[in-house]
């Protein structure tokens, strides 16, 4: 029989919204796997993954009823092993060839490569639909990615079943035929339900591929998560341009849009406003509020500030919309009333009022409460700004006032303001704007791709604030295992790492440490050594992600590189480096230099005796170490890394001749030894910017 569309769906209650998009890609996924491992379906056959708040459902285009014939052949024992002296069957021959089903004689002969076996060859008849779908189903729900699984009842009041939610009906249609299947105590058929309120009871599915247009026309149900996203996408832009207004930051809308998607079917946008006296309030509260408790979309006029209008995504498509719109008016009346609320009672109690309630709230077991975790934040903090030359007392006075929005009803509320408040309170207390605008930068980056703090004192309170955190929880054993890295260690470190190179400052790494653990005193283990190797882990990446290969990283990083604002120009200088005709020559040399150094005990280079230096490529390569070292000492401290490297180029000649003309490890041990100083010296040389080794592919 020719391939015809298979159509699954699974109706259930309404499922997870934040884990809809996932659960329906894998659904997905899998089913059209496992089809195409029994062979009912091309490897490179198309599909269509659909969910919806009630649904779960895939159409997999072309499906054949009974995967072809295949040949399968076995390798049994060898003929060593399953023939006697006599050339008569062993024993192990027999018993494997009954394990096939099959004689002695029904086997052949032939080589696997190795040696000579015996094979078997058979013809499998390939599986059907019928025979296997239930299989299909069940594994495609078994590597769903739930969230939570609960256990229900059937409607036999005896059977229990564990699924994310309660199944109700199973479609599974082959073209216009229902494959008898079975899950979750339910039966295939060809009927399904539409839109809760608006689709018109139950749903006959006459064929696979009349799906999509039935759930449209008769259910009022967009099954397609992409389609329907984009349709509300549309309308709420459309709604916010008739009001001359803007949906605001693009990443925010993006995953609102997501998560009101998995909760509708049949998507309506409208207009809601609330009373102009809540814009009172930091609007970062009003947006917070109207996105993450009532998941609404703000509004914003041409300069970014809120205005007192708001767009509701309804699963309910009606002519007049008024109630809609008053319940919802109702609804979030209430929770601006709070965030006002909230916002008059902390403004009452100054930040540096708050300070002492600090005592009481507990950071760490073993490290103390966030009064003691603060103190160390502003020693590191002086400290970092004396190194930069930054004003101490701002950073200090920030550090002092940063964790106080903690103990605020507002960020008890609402924790995601934690920073955004402290800045607004701060500037009601009439703080320095620099310490206002620290108290929020000193969270930044929260994520990767966030912005860099961009004040001075901002930069100098974050670094101290994470610097704190990684030094502590090295300090106590608390070092990320595996993927699990519950204090954010890692983003921590990226963030410190991002500000040191990124702002190109003149802070060398090892020192920063340095005054992280100084902050601990006595109270944690000294762990500098390894903290510095997990920064330079995620140097290694984060350099990566920028663009640059591995080689490159790798003869940068490989220098354990102190100064990490000069980083970016080592490595363009490797890079320059390294399209030069003489790299490949010259890294192989330095390569083959590190070596014989590391064979012979030679650690740094000697004095070198030139009474002892042999004429020509001996000589030569001297004299041209003796005029390379001073310029490259001098690029190298102007921060010309690619001057520097630029300039041992010109030695490749002088270095090949001399690899070519003289035997390094001599018997004479006074020779060979100034002969491995003088390596040592160009060895020392060519490695100050880079390990120009690691770009070797010898």
């Amino acid at each position: 029989m020719s391939a015809r569309p298979l159509l699954i769906e699974l109706f259930t209650e309404e499922l997870p919204p934040k884990a809809l998009k996932r659960l329906g890609e894998s659904f997905a996924a899998s089913v059209v796997e496992a089809l195409r491992s029994r062979g009912l379906a091309a490897q490179d056959v198309e599909h269509r993954g659909f969910c919806s708040p009630r649904r779960l459902a895939v159409r997999v285009d072309a499906v054949v009823q009974q995967a072809p014939d295949r040949k399968l052949e076995l390798k049994g024992p060898s003929v060593k092993v399953g023939l006697d002296a006599a050339g008569a069957p062993t024993q192990a021959l027999v018993k494997w060839a009954e394990k096939q089903g099959a004689s002695v004689d029904a086997l052949t002969r032939g080589s696997d490569g190795k040696q000579e076996c015996f094979f078997y060859s058979s013809t499998v008849r390939g599986e059907t639909l019928a025979a296997c779908i239930d299989a299909v189903i069940s594994q495609a729900l078994a590597k769903l990615p739930i969230p939570k699984v609960m256990e229900y009842q059937l409607a036999d009041g005896k059977t229990s079943v564990s699924f994310v939610r309660p199944a109700h009906r199973l479609v599974v249609l082959h073209g216009p035929d229902v494959v008898p299947a079975g899950v979750l105590g339910l039966r295939a058929g060809r009927t399904t339900f539409g839109h809760r309120f608006q689709g018109g009871g139950e749903l006959t599915i006459p064929d696979a591929h009349a799906y999509v247009h039935v759930l449209e026309r008769d259910g009022r149900v967009l099954p397609d998560f992409e389609q329907r996203r984009a349709r509300i996408d549309a309308m709420l832009r459309r709604e916010a341009a008739a009001l001359g207004a803007s949906l605001g930051d693009d990443a925010a809308v993006a995953a609102l849009l997501d998560e009101v998607c998995a909760l509708v079917e049949w998507p309506a946008v409208y207009v809601g406003r609330f009373d102009d006296e809540f814009l009172q309030v930091p609007q970062e509260c009003l947006i917070l509020t109207m996105r993450t408790n009532q998941k609404y979309f703000p509004l914003f006029d041409a300069n970014g500030r809120l205005l007192a209008r708001f767009l509701i995504v309804s699963n309910m498509e009606v002519a007049d919309p008024s109630f809609i719109v008053d319940g919802n008016e109702r609804v979030v009346r209430p929770r601006l009333a709070d965030a006002r609320f909230f916002f008059e009672q902390d403004k009452k109690t100054t930040l540096a009022q708050r300070v002492p309630r600090l005592e009481s709230v507990v950071y760490h077991a073993k490290l103390g409460t966030q009064a003691q975790r603060v103190e160390r934040v502003r020693a590191i903090a002086r400290d970092v700004a004396h190194a930069l030359g930054a004003d101490a007392w701002a950073c200090d006075r920030a550090a002092l006032l940063a964790k106080t929005d903690l103990v605020t009803g507002m960020v008890g509320e609402f924790p995601e303001l934690q920073g955004v408040m402290g800045t607004y309170y701060a500037r009601h207390d009439g703080e320095p704007e620099a310490v206002a605008v620290a108290i929020e930068e000193h969270y930044r980056p929260r994520f990767a791709g966030d912005a860099l703090p961009a004040s001075d004192a901002g930069t100098v309170v974050a670094i101290a604030d994470k610097m704190e955190t990684l030094a502590g929880m090295f300090g106590i054993g608390q070092q990320p295992t595996g993927d699990k890295d519950p204090f954010a260690l890692r983003r921590h470190a990226l963030g410190v790492l991002r500000m040191l190179v990124d702002r190109q400052l003149a802070l060398p790494l090892g020192r920063l440490i340095g005054i992280a653990f100084a902050a601990f005193g006595t109270h944690v283990t000294d762990a500098r050594a390894g903290l510095e190797s997990f920064f330079l882990e995620r140097l290694s990446g984060f350099l990566r992600e920028r663009g640059f290969t591995p080689q490159e990283v790798d003869a940068v990083v490989s220098q354990r590189p102190d100064d990490l604002a000069r980083v970016p120009a080592r490595l363009a200088a490797v890079r320059a480096f390294a399209a030069l005709p003489e790299s490949a020559s010259l890294a192989a040399a330095n390569k083959r230099i590190g070596n014989l150094l590391r064979k012979s005990g030679v650690a740094a280079g000697g004095a070198i005796d030139a009474a002892l230096l042999g004429d020509g490529a001996e000589r030569a390569l001297a004299a041209r170490v003796d005029a390379l070292d001073p310029v490259v000492a001098g690029a190298i401290e102007a921060h010309d890394f690619t001057g520097a490297l630029t300039a041992l180029a010109g030695a490749r000649a002088d270095v090949d001749r001399f690899f070519d003309d003289v035997m390094v490890m001599v018997d004479d041990e006074r020779v060979r030894a100034n002969r491995l100083a003088l390596l040592a010296r160009l060895h020392a040389m060519m490695n100050r910017v880079a390990d120009i080794s690691r770009l070797s592919n010898a």
